[in-house]
């Protein structure tokens, strides 16, 4: 029977938060109150179900004594025999939940966040494609009742985009969204094309969670800043005034722009949003390379090869290269309907940090035959 993860280190943090909530200034941060007596509810559950297992563990073996114990009285023996199956799923039952509390939350899985999709190889049909699936994360937002802020796009000469960078808000954005980050490669035969030929093109995704001004402190020596008009269709007030801003972050050489909004001041907060995403993300990715994390670099370099999902609209396919998983649903999931994907991802992810948990191997699923088609 699989042993379960020490449950001292989770004693002393509860016996530590409790001390904590003995103290008569503990409401006076109510946000931080709040916190801890969240997190001291959640450990009092864990250490519950931790001697609750212990408990059905013992259960277990007498009744399976009892039942293989020849002197024993027959009927003894088939009440034993009929408790066992019943004993085992609640072991198991609560050895999932034990298991489940005892993996570390990600901090800003509770974020909003801040996705950029930029067209990759493939020329116009990248930046079309770049503009569906800026379609596809919308109408998933709508459905989630999430709110999208336009922050920065470019557009191609055919209506896509180059590049659009937006914010959404709501409930566990980046929870659900973490995993969208990598080469989207779509395959299809463009409306360009007149001799139906299909062509591969991709489109890189980058989703970083929204940070705050006490995650990220930039020294404002760093920035150069600079003010220029707003490129848009004539005419428009977009181009009366010098209200697209550039940042530059001298010391790490980022360079944000937005000039979506017709204020200067709107498009430096916007900027400095994005600035602030990216400069926690490369913090964070520069402590896992640190401590010899395993997860790939978000994007990469946008090259064909470098994908972690396919759309194959010949063949109404969809397969995310990561779990192996093949939908043939390809209209839906342009629709918004990314569900099944997303908790996919998520049970791979959870399946993955649970096996480092336990000590086990973790075996990812196999990729389906016929990806690469």
């Amino acid at each position: 029977m699989d042993e379960l993860p020490d449950l001292a280190p989770f004693q002393r943090r509860l016996d530590e938060l409790a001390a904590q909530m003995a103290e008569r200034a503990f409401y006076a941060n109510p946000r931080r109150a709040s916190e801890v007596t969240r997190e001291h509810q959640k450990l009092v559950q864990l250490v519950a179900d931790h001697h609750a297992h212990a408990r059905v563990v013992r259960e277990i073996g007498e009744a399976a004594a009892l039942n293989q114990d020849p002197k024993a009285d027959a009927d003894l023996r088939a009440l034993a025999a009929a408790e066992l199956p019943e004993l085992e799923l609640r072991r198991r039952t609560l050895r999932e939940a034990i298991l489940l509390a005892m993996i570390p939350p990600d901090p800003t899985d509770s974020r909003n966040t801040v996705m950029e999709i930029r067209a990759g190889t493939g020329g116009d049909e990248a930046s079309l494609f770049a503009a569906e699936l800026f379609r596809l994360y919308s109408k998933y937002a709508d459905r989630r009742g999430w709110k999208i802020q336009p922050m920065s796009s470019s557009t191609s000469e055919r209506g896509g985009f180059k590049e659009v960078i937006f914010l959404i808000s709501g409930t566990d954005v980046y929870k659900q969204l973490k995993f969208e980050s990598g080469v989207h490669r779509v395959q299809r035969v463009p409306v360009t094309e007149a001799n139906g030929r299909i062509h591969t093109s991709t489109v890189t995704v980058a989703v970083l969670p929204e940070a705050e001004e006490v995650d990220v402190q930039i020294d404002p020596q760093d920035l150069e800043i600079s003010v220029t008009r707003a490129s848009g269709p004539g005419g428009q007030g977009v181009n009366t005034t010098d209200s697209a801003v550039q940042i530059v972050h001298k010391p790490t050489g980022l360079i944000v722009s937005c000039a979506d909004e017709r204020s200067q001041i709107k498009n430096k907060a916007r900027a400095m949003t994005v600035l602030r995403s990216r400069l926690l993300k490369r913090r964070e990715e520069e402590e896992r390379a640190k401590y010899a994390a395993t997860r790939r670099s978000q994007i990469g370099s946008g090259d064909r090869s470098e994908r972690i999902r396919t759309y194959n609209f010949p063949q109404n396919r969809l397969t995310d290269h990561r779990i192996g998983l093949t939908l043939y649903s390809l209209p839906q999931v342009m629709e918004g309907d990314i569900e099944p994907i997303i908790a996919g991802l998520q049970k791979a992810d959870y399946e993955e940090r649970l096996a480092a948990l336990t000590g086990q191997t973790f075996v990812p699923m196999r990729v389906v035959s016929g990806e690469d088609d």
